[in-house]
């Protein structure tokens, strides 16, 4: 049962993020909705309160209900938590529209871009609900199992409305899960979902058994792409600096957890894409932001060229040693103005 004196919050999404956030909701107290798309995933939970698929072995705080009803994930809630895929984001917002509440606030815990418009989470739910929503963002270095496992993690909830963002602040910080705030939407969702584009490059150094040098250069130079991009769209260049920046870059392309990583470690062994995404039981938003990002890049005439550079990979079939050749011989450039070159 729900405490009276505590509004409950929805988590949409049950997949491993998803399911994380609610326990660490749940267990500081807060009544949680957790709504589930799949049906053995919830049959899963409402059996043993464990999610066997996508975060196995943690069994789930007796404060989380488990539904597959929006009507009564969203009853009386104060907070929307999103947590499903970027692809996924606007068809679930238009069946969950009905039934939220008013003055609800949404936060995005998605890394992705929609390929279709080109747009973050933020401009899907403009469209969808709204300028007037109270619109949040969750971002940052943050792997599920870690969090789950209480592993001191540092995330980014940013918001246009401060009183949102320390709001939020509040509401998801724990002794092992420090949030920080900011005002900054657009640098953290584009941070978020870049980072997973370079996640895949590094990846393919690795499965090609290259060293840790190629994997800086793909870091630093990723930054520079990445700021390139969110100061051409608005962002502060220090955002990308920050937790869902630099942070969340850094932890996707040097860990074996991150599931674009892993991806482009099987891409760089020669396995083909569709081989690759067949045997994956969880999203790699990586895979289709390269294309929404590369296609974004050469609208705003944004120079992006590793970026190019796994678009091709993915989607063209290119050589990943032709790719590393072509980016290792462009034009020379002076390093401080290439990383300012549209600023």
């Amino acid at each position: 049962m729900d405490s009276p004196d505590v509004q409950p919050v929805a988590v949409i999404g049950a997949g491993a993020w998803g399911t994380t956030l609610a326990q660490v909701l749940a267990e500081k107290g807060v009544p949680v909705r957790l709504w589930v798309r799949e049906p053995e995933v919830f049959a899963g939970l409402a059996r043993d309160r464990i999610n066997h698929t996508f975060l196995p072995g943690v069994r789930l705080s007796a404060r989380i209900m488990v539904t597959q009803e929006f009507a009564v994930a969203l009853q009386g809630v104060r907070a929307v938590l999103m947590s499903v895929p970027s692809h996924y984001f606007r068809e679930v917002l238009r069946e969950l529209r009905p039934h939220l509440p008013p003055e609800t606030v949404l936060v995005s815990a998605t890394k992705g871009m929609e390929i279709e418009s080109l747009l973050t989470m933020e401009g899907v739910v403009r469209e969808e609900l709204g300028a007037a929503v109270a619109y949040a963002v969750l971002s940052g270095p943050s792997f599920a199992r870690e969090v789950a496992q209480k592993t001191p993690t540092a995330v980014t909830i940013a918001s246009r409305r401060r009183e949102v963002a320390h709001n939020l602040q509040r509401l998801f910080s724990t002794p092992y899960f420090r949030v920080y705030t900011s005002h900054e939407v657009t640098g953290a969702e584009l941070g978020g979902a870049l980072k997973n584009v370079f996640a895949i490059g590094t990846g393919i150094l690795e499965g090609m058994g290259l060293g840790a040098n190629s994997r800086a250069a793909v870091i630093t130079r990723g930054l520079a792409e990445m700021t390139r991009l969110g100061v051409r769209l608005g962002a502060n260049p220090m955002t990308l600096m920050g937790l869902a920046g630099l942070g969340d870059l850094v932890l996707t392309c040097t860990s074996s957890l991150s599931r674009n990583f892993q991806v482009g470690v099987k891409l760089g062994k020669g396995l083909a894409l569709p081989e690759i995404m067949e045997g994956m039981t969880e999203v790699a938003e990586g895979v289709k932001t390269a294309r929404a990002v590369h296609l974004l890049a050469q609208r705003l005439g944004v120079d992006m060229p590793i970026v190019a550079a796994v678009y091709k990979i993915l989607y063209e079939g290119l050589a990943p040693r032709e790719a590393i050749k072509k980016l290792m011989t462009r034009e020379l450039k002076d390093e401080l103005e290439a990383m300012t070159e549209t600023w």
